[in-house]
């Protein structure tokens, strides 16, 4: 990546930033366990 982004990039790169979390524990209670992990987790 280079170091000069764009801010339409930088906005993206944010955003996938924030998606890439474990999901919480209420949503694995409320769901009875049936969403366990975030299958769309990057690794980067």
């Amino acid at each position: 990546m280079s170091s000069h982004k764009t801010f339409k990039i930088k906005q993206f790169l944010a955003k996938k930033q924030k998606q890439n979390r474990p999901i919480p524990q209420w949503i694995q209670m409320k769901t009875g366990n049936k969403a366990r992990y975030n299958s769309k987790r990057k690794h980067w």
